[in-house]
């Protein structure tokens, strides 16, 4: 935008500009093949083999099955083959066309045979000459198809890799025309040497590359498709192709039967003069011409020191150009042509270049010198004619001086010494331009050639094209340009771009030479852009009352912008605000069209939300950052209950580090203030994807170790088998990932890997993290060949456990961090459970304390840190230190290719399932999980010494003894009780997991990947975390536990009680009673618990306050039980 602006183009031109999508096409070029030069063997429109066919075109569109090729009457399909005879893979490439031929494929078959065009050269001395006149004398006696085949029996008689000879053509001619003297067919007397030049120059003209060439409908097949059995699959599937786009065409009424198909092939835009790969390689260099300035390169001292963007506009700016008319016209071409035009090779490049101009009035041509010496009056004669006559002379009698001065003769008369004035034109202002000739000043001169050699980068007297701003070149020595490639060069240009920049500029209403030069400006600009999406113009009927305006400010440039919304969304709430800071950051005429649905039959939005994003950095009055960006609520509906959740970006770890308030539990009309809650940018994840080079899958439990030179295992992972993923938590800087010491290591080694800052042989890959946006690796690994038979997980062999559970407590510990032994952590019975919300986690600590109270065996608890409060994580420590536990707070950030849930408590529900193989080191072998709101009665060493009997967990089923409940016994009919077919549906407030048989049978893989099948549908999975494993029950079998084990009194009888070893606060769908009311009324000892935890808080909260007072830069960490 700005470039256009410095054009001095007004701003709502420049959106019509861009809109425009210039940008060159991907598409197969194709040359045309309407040549005389190809010999057709046959044609489907007029040949008898053909006549039982369909003639219509509209049998196309007639239904077929999938793979057939329809036979239509129509040259649809044309296959050209230019072969030289002598060729070793000629024969292999007829053999194929003869196969096309007498198989009946709707293919027309060309043949373009180049041989030598010496005419001196006879057909009894070269075998190439020899089959072309043989071919055309048959073609004259009989007619093509038997020319063909005669062809074809010549080959035949080559051996395997060998070259045809005159002897393989006299001997079949011999045998089949017995009564023709051969020698008046091939020798110097032959009158069959119709198209032997043409061919050459058919081939010569096209330029499409080395011989064999075959092309589909003029397009070049690429070299590796030239293969026998490659080139028959490649036709089949592009006729099969084309189908699909004439079907169209004839649906679309742009191709009737009574039009000439290959006239209509050949007018398509992919339909070029020649095949030059370097015009139409799509890997382009443009000038900068978006300067304005009022410099020129006659000052050449002012020259040498502009920048060069500078120097191209000068170098335009002084430009003056030859045309075919000179009458006032834009002409959307421009070309500037680079040589030593007192070379040789510069003046046939500029003679080129004319004839090419002379022939079309879209096209100005412009010259730029560029020596191959010091210039010099004595070698710079034709350069110092031409520019004297571009600056003394009127268009076209420049035009027709200049073509003079191009022709060799005129050159060589002028280094025996004749005089420029010799070749001037009529209507030539002799005077004037002698003048200017014989001028003492090389300015110009001078300038072309630093200007060659800073901003174009060619060396002396190198050539080049400069097309509207495209340069083509440096030309290398010897390398062809003609006026085709200028043809070319036009063709391409007004099809992608310049008739329609030229009918944008003509609405600005300047003069012609500004127009042209603005055509050729814009057209280097916005062609040098990154190609991207192409811009489509949406008309809007009206938008009077339908949208929400913000205009621009008047004088500047602006970027229209439009949204199309449905405001009551989530996709309207995350974009309001991007709206609102873009219109900060950026000048924006923004228009906001609301897009509601008609009928609402319930309110889509359910949240609040905010986004927080600054438009720029802010400081406070000493200089130092403002303490953060905020995300404010203001004027909230006092009555309902809210939750605080925080949308991050799925590399972040982020957890609220300060609050006083429930975050769950939101109740605005008992709060005294303003809730204020703190979040913090925890860690940034590095993530993976892993795999096995030999198998190709995943190495389940292959473990990955990151780490710093000085501290090589900071934080460890384990390899999933769902995608090979992995996930490691860091921080902004260099890490180094390793496999982990262990089996991982003596397994397996590091093959490759994709994304790292790792040379490619590396064995420890070092990964930057050096931005906030997501970082995902590949890695590939290998086993070692000795340890090819060897698995990771396997039951006669154990990791390394002390490594991995120092990594993890290092890694994952939020409290407590001591090594043990093997023999400490056996006797350590590790619970696991989630909470979130200030009364879940009051229910937490009754559950820990119950268990502390009952259970002999030392405990170690681990929570899930994702959603625990500041006040929960503030706690723990003390509750630790006077009950004797150990803890450890584990995360794992739900992976991106894994259905998000949207809703918290699915999201709890989620991780309690989901993420079990991952969340706890290899050392775990087993794990008890206690919901928060259950009340333990028993030693829990009992539960975790139970046998599983080869399951990889045990829950315990549903009580059925209440019978007034049984009309909310879902699983007893239904999907349910199909699917269970007699087994028991299990509750997932309490059960235990065996981790060593969980990770071998790949339990959390499986899960995993049958939660991904069934959360699409909304209605599956209601009870998330304990469908999903009874649903699961005969891929994963399930334990099921004594009934004792859990009771809640909404199932449960009441005579069923006294045998409960634990007690699970259940919602009873009925009376719906609060949770805070069921546990004080249900468990006697619950109170007792509650108050013991309160006196401990207290405690806690009194020595706060003595700290406070003693240390005033404390911050205040009191909290509130609700």
């Amino acid at each position: 935008m700005e470039g256009l602006r410095s054009l001095l183009i007004e701003t709502p031109f420049i959106h019509d500009i861009l809109k425009l999508n210039v940008q060159p096409s991907d598409s197969d070029y194709a040359v045309d093949i309407r040549n005389p030069a190809v010999n057709w063997i046959n044609n489907l429109e007029t040949d008898s083999r053909y006549g039982s066919w369909p003639y219509s075109v509209q049998e196309l569109l007639r239904p077929t099955f999938p793979g057939v090729v329809r036979q239509i009457r129509k040259n649809f399909h044309n296959l050209v083959v230019i072969l030289d005879p002598t060729h070793e893979s000629s024969a292999e490439l007829l053999n194929v066309a003869e196969m096309f031929y007498s198989n009946n494929i709707p293919l027309r078959i060309g043949l373009v045979f180049v041989v030598s065009d010496v005419d001196e050269i006879d057909g009894m001395e070269d075998a190439g000459v020899a089959l072309l006149r043989a071919f055309n004398y048959i073609t004259e006696e009989l007619d093509a198809p038997a020319a063909f085949d005669t062809i074809i029996s010549m080959f035949n008689r080559v051996p395997s890799g060998g070259k045809l000879s005159v002897g393989d053509v006299v001997k079949v001619l011999e045998k089949k025309f017995p009564y023709v003297e051969v020698g008046s067919i091939l020798g110097p007397d032959s009158t069959y040497d119709d198209n032997r030049k043409e061919g050459r120059g058919y081939y010569l003209q096209t330029g499409v590359g080395p011989l064999p060439v075959v092309m589909y409908n003029g397009m070049p097949y690429q070299r590796e498709q030239l293969d026998p059995e490659e080139l028959e699959t490649v036709t089949m599937n592009k006729i099969l192709e084309t189908t699909s786009f004439y079907q169209r065409a004839v649906y679309m009424g742009e191709l009737a039967t009574d039009q000439d198909v290959v006239d209509f092939i050949m007018t398509q835009p992919n339909v070029v003069p020649r095949i030059n790969p370097r015009i139409l390689s799509t890997a382009r260099t443009y000038l900068d011409l978006s300067n304005t300035n009022n410099h020129f390169i006659d000052e050449y001292a002012r020259f040498l020191f502009l920048d060069s963007r500078e120097k191209s506009t000068a170098v335009a700016n002084s430009m003056n150009y030859m045309t075919k008319k000179d009458d006032g016209y834009i002409r959307p071409v421009t070309f500037w042509v680079v040589g030593d035009f007192d070379q040789p090779s510069g003046r046939q490049l500029l003679y080129d270049a004319i004839r090419h101009m002379k022939t079309s009035n879209n096209v100005r041509l412009g010259l730029i010198n560029n020596p191959s010496d010091s210039p010099s009056e004595e070698n710079s004669r034709v350069a110092r004619a031409i520019w004297a006559a571009m600056q003394t002379q009127t268009a076209n009698n420049a035009k027709n001086y200049i073509t003079k001065l191009a022709k060799e003769e005129t050159a060589k008369a002028l280094e025996t010494g004749a005089d420029v004035t010799q070749f001037t034109v009529g209507g030539m202002d002799v005077a004037l331009f002698k003048s200017a000739f014989e001028g003492p000043k090389f300015d110009f001169l001078l300038s072309h050639t630093v200007y060659c050699r800073d901003v174009l980068k060619l060396g002396k007297g190198q050539r080049a094209v400069i097309s509207n701003g495209r340069i083509i070149g440096p030309l290398e020595d010897g390398e062809v340009f003609n006026q085709d490639d200028f043809l070319l060069l036009e063709s391409i240009i007004l099809k992608t771009s310049g008739e329609r920049i030229k009918s944008k500029v003509q609405q600005l209403g300047v003069e012609e030479d500004r127009a042209s030069d603005l055509v050729m400006k814009i057209d280097s600009l916005l062609s040098s852009q990154p190609k991207g999406e192409a811009r489509i113009e949406h008309a809007f009927a009206d938008d009077r009352y339908s949208a929400v305006k913000i205009r621009p400010t008047e004088g500047d440039v602006y970027f229209d912008m439009v949204a199309v919304i449905d405001p009551v969304t989530r996709d309207a709430q995350k974009l309001a605000p991007l709206l609102l800071v873009l219109k900060k950051l950026v000048n924006v005429n923004l228009r906001v069209f609301m897009n509601c649905q008609s009928k609402l039959s319930d309110l889509p939005l359910k949240s609040f939300y905010r986004y927080v994003l600054e438009p720029e950095v802010l400081f406070q009055t000493d200089g130092s950052f403002s303490p953060g960006p905020l995300a404010k609520f203001l004027d909230m509906p006092q009555t309902p209950l809210f939750t605080l959740n925080l949308n991050t970006p799925e590399s972040w770890m982020v957890e609220s580090v300060r609050t006083r308030y429930d975050l769950d539990n939101i109740y605005l009309e008992e709060v005294d203030s303003i809730v204020a809650a703190e979040y913090e940018l925890e860690h940034l994840l590095l993530e993976g994807h892993c795999f096995d080079v030999s198998t190709g899958q995943p190495p389940r439990g292959l473990q990955f170790t990151l780490g710093t030179p000085s501290d090589p295992v900071i934080v460890d992972t384990i390899v999933m088998a769902n995608l090979g993923y992995f996930q490691l938590k860091a921080n902004p800087g260099a890490w180094i990932l390793k496999l982990r010491k262990g089996r991982s290591d003596e397994i397996y080694k590091i093959y490759s890997h994709d994304g790292t800052d790792s040379p490619a042989d590396a064995d420890d890959l070092i990964v930057v993290l050096n931005n906030f946006k997501s970082r995902i690796i590949k890695v590939k690994v290998q086993k070692r060949p000795e340890k090819f038979s060897e698995e990771l997980l396997s039951d006669g062999t154990q990791e390394n456990d002390s490594g991995f559970w120092e990594s993890l407590t290092r890694g994952f510990t939020g409290g407590v961090k001591t090594e043990e032994s093997k023999q400490e952590k056996d006797d350590v019975i590790n619970i696991f459970s989630v909470a979130s919300g200030h009364l879940y986690e009051r229910f937490l600590r009754i559950m820990m304390l119950s268990v502390l109270k009952n259970t002999k065996t030392p405990v170690k608890f681990w929570f899930l840190k994702n959603y625990l409060s500041p006040a929960f994580k503030e706690f723990i420590p003390y509750m630790a230190e006077q009950y004797g536990f150990q803890y450890e707070l584990v995360q794992y950030k739900w992976p991106r290719w894994l259905h998000q849930q949207t809703e918290k408590q699915r999201i709890i529900w989620g991780y309690k399932i989901l993420f079990l193989d991952v969340l706890f080191p290899l050392s775990v072998d087993k794990f008890l999980f206690v919901d928060a709101d259950q009340i333990v009665r028993t030693d829990l060493k009992e539960l975790r010494d139970l046998d599983l009997e080869g399951a990889p967990y045990g829950y315990t089923p549903f009580c059925e003894s209440r019978r007034e409940m049984d009309g909310f016994r879902f699983w007893k009919s239904g999907y349910w009780a199909s699917h269970l077919a007699g087994r028991k549906y299990h509750i997932s407030a309490l059960y235990v997991v065996d981790l060593k048989k969980f990770r071998k049978i790949a339990a959390g893989d499986r899960l995993r990947g049958q939660y991904q099948g069934l959360s699409q549908d909304p209605n599956s999975l209601s009870n998330l975390d304990q469908d999903l494993p009874n649903n699961m029950i005969h891929q994963v079998p399930i334990k099921s536990l004594p009934q004792e084990w859990l009771w809640c009194e909404t199932w449960c009888d009441d005579n069923s009680k006294k045998k409960a070893k634990t007690i699970d606060l259940c919602n009873n769908p009925q009376t719906k009673e609060p949770k805070l009311q069921a546990a004080v009324r249900i468990v006697a000892e619950w109170s007792d618990y509650d108050q013991e935890i309160k006196r401990l808080q207290n405690r806690v909260q009194e020595r706060g306050a003595e700290n406070h007072t003693t240390q005033k830069d404390k911050p205040d960490d009191t909290h509130i039980e609700l």
